[in-house]
Parts: C-alpha cells; sequence; structure tokens
C-alpha cells in the first residue's frame, strides 16, 4: 500500500517550493528512507519470484524423481508441502519485478537528473555573475550527490551504464561529470 510514489517524493524535494528547505538534514533523510523503500520492495519482489521459480523447478524434478524413483522417499527433503504456484502466478510475480526495477530506475533518473539540473543552474548563474563556483552551498550539494552513490551503490551500480548514457555525458561540465567517474572508478 503506497500513499506517496517514490518518484513523488524525490521530484518533490528537488522543486521550487523546497529550495529553502534543501539543505536541511531531514530532507535527505526523506530521500534516503524513499531510495531505501523502493530497494526493499524490488528485493522482496525479487525473493518471491525466485521462490516461486524455484518451487515450480523443484516440483517438476521431484514428480520425475518420484517417477524414476519408484515412489521412495529418496532422502528428499520434504518440511512441508508447499502449495506449487502456477506458472501463471510466477509470471505475474515477474512482471510486477519487472515493474517495480523500472520504478527503481526511474527514481535513480530523477534524482540524479535533478541534481545535475541544480548544480548546471548554479555553474551558469556563478558564470554569468563572474564569481567562484565553490560556495558552500556547491560543495555540501555535491558532497549529497556523492552520498548518493555511496550508500546506495550497489543499486545504482546496475544502472551506471543506463546514467552515462542519458545524464552523466561528456557534455556535462566537469565539475559534475567528475562525481560520476569517481563512483564508476571505485566500482571497478
Amino acid at each position: 500500500t503506497q500513499i506517496v510514489e517514490c518518484a513523488a517524493v524525490a521530484n518533490w524535494v528537488f522543486s521550487k517550493d523546497m529550495v529553502p528547505e534543501f539543505s536541511k538534514c531531514y530532507i535527505w533523510e526523506i530521500v534516503h528512507l524513499t531510495i531505501r523503500k523502493m530497494n526493499k520492495h524490488v528485493s522482496k519482489l525479487q525473493k518471491e519470484a525466485s521462490e516461486a521459480r524455484k518451487l515450480i523447478e523443484d516440483s517438476d524434478s521431484d514428480s520425475s524423481d518420484s517417477e524414476d524413483e519408484g515412489g521412495r522417499g529418496g532422502g528428499r527433503r520434504k518440511a512441508k508441502p508447499t502449495e506449487r504456484p502456477t506458472e501463471e502466478q510466477v509470471e505475474k510475480l515477474e512482471d510486477k519485478l519487472e515493474t517495480a526495477q523500472a520504478d527503481q530506475k526511474n527514481l535513480f533518473l530523477i534524482i540524479f537528473q535533478r541534481f545535475i539540473m541544480i548544480l548546471s543552474e548554479h555553474l551558469v548563474r556563478c558564470d554569468t555573475d563572474a564569481i567562484d563556483f565553490k560556495t558552500p552551498w556547491f560543495m555540501w550539494t555535491v558532497g549529497r550527490l556523492h552520498q548518493i552513490f555511496m550508500v546506495h551503490h550497489e543499486q545504482v551500480e546496475k544502472y551506471s551504464t543506463t546514467l552515462e548514457t542519458l545524464l552523466f555525458t561528456q557534455d556535462l561540465d566537469p565539475n559534475i561529470l567528475d562525481v560520476f567517474h569517481q563512483f564508476v572508478a571505485l566500482r571497478m
């Protein structure tokens, strides 16, 4: 039961209305909790789908084993007779998993896109005003970007090719692109 979609939370955090709150710690707790919620949801669905698939495969091999062995126990463990899911139920679970993974990917795309947008706007504004861009706000925001990469590295790594293709392209300012390159270098 999802009251607010994770993508909506990410969009809200980076919205114009939240500018005064952007550097407050509670906002970043919300962001990390949102990402964790999505990650747990995907993990749960992965586990359910793989267990259901395994039950189908095991029951198929059990029925052929029991035919081969003439019905003897064969030493196989039969802890409790779990209801064998149908192929249709497993396919529904796998569809849910694909949807959840797409939502997870979309969440990371939104978060990183918004980071790129606000950091790029800052760089352009500083260049226009002929002031140094390395303000405390800039350093703090880049630090938060690093944090997202590092805290959620296992999930972000799955989408690093997509991120590189869509967001962290060569035409991006090197001050922002370096954060992504540092992350990729750590993962090698």
